[in-house]
């Protein structure tokens, strides 16, 4: 991946960009459409390079920043690895999630979207506080199985969930307990494993007794209008 001497952006696998667009929230290809002058960079060397892309889908622009590898005489070439400027907000349904872990865990989703990954961390220690809250000492006993669980189904390697299982459990095992810091990957499977916990203690226990409650809604709406059969005898 390279700038050319004419500013023009050469790359190997553009047809292949997909990300997550932030603003329709659509997973979609992006295409290059502004790249910084040649002239420009060659002057300033930069160490990073800011691109602008259109979203396919919705053709609004989205800002990604490659490292530059290399000032050449005829070419700035890039690393293909890049940051996303604005990411797409994370969604998750808040149905059956209580009102006072609902706010902390929106927060924790908000910080992990603008890529502030260690006050993620913190927002996931004070949701699980009050999920602890809520449930009392029997649920955490429960949440800390679970997570056990969640372990043996995805095979996390042991220092990440190491790191996990501080963040959400360390305050109540030892106050002194410090937040351990978090890379974006780390981040990443922290956020599937609360989404996964938040399911597994509220929203699937609500779903569940709102299904039963309309089944029997529906017997005794039914049992209602069933006139009695009468004997021909």
């Amino acid at each position: 991946m390279y700038i050319d001497s004419s500013s023009h952006l050469h790359h190997d696998l553009e047809k292949n960009l997909v990300v997550t667009c932030p603003h329709c929230q659509a997973v979609a290809h992006i295409s290059a459409s502004a790249v910084p002058r040649f002239e420009d960079l060659q002057v300033y060397r930069p160490k990073q390079v800011g691109l602008v892309y259109l979203c396919d889908a919705c053709h609004m622009p989205i800002f990604l920043r490659f490292t530059v590898r290399i000032y050449g005489a005829t070419r700035i070439e890039l690393s293909p690895q890049y940051t996303e400027v604005e990411r797409a907000r994370e969604k998750f349904s808040f149905a059956y999630i209580p009102e006072g872990v609902e706010l902390l865990f929106r927060e924790a989703l908000g910080c992990f979207s603008q890529g502030a990954f260690n006050a993620f961390a913190s927002m996931c220690r004070r949701t699980a506080q009050a999920m602890f809250a809520d449930l009392g000492e029997s649920g955490k006993l429960r949440l800390f199985d679970e997570l056990n669980s969640v372990r043996e189904l995805t095979d996390i390697a042991p220092e990440i969930f190491t790191k996990m299982r501080s963040v959400l459990f360390g305050a109540e095992l030892d106050v002194r307990t410090p937040l351990p810091l978090l890379d974006g990957y780390e981040a990443g499977i922290m956020l599937e494993v609360v989404k996964d916990l938040l399911y597994e203690t509220y929203v699937r226990k609500g779903k569940l007794q709102q299904a039963m409650m309309v089944r029997r809604f529906f017997l005794e709406e039914t049992g209602a209008h069933v006139a009695p059969i009468k004997s021909a005898g």
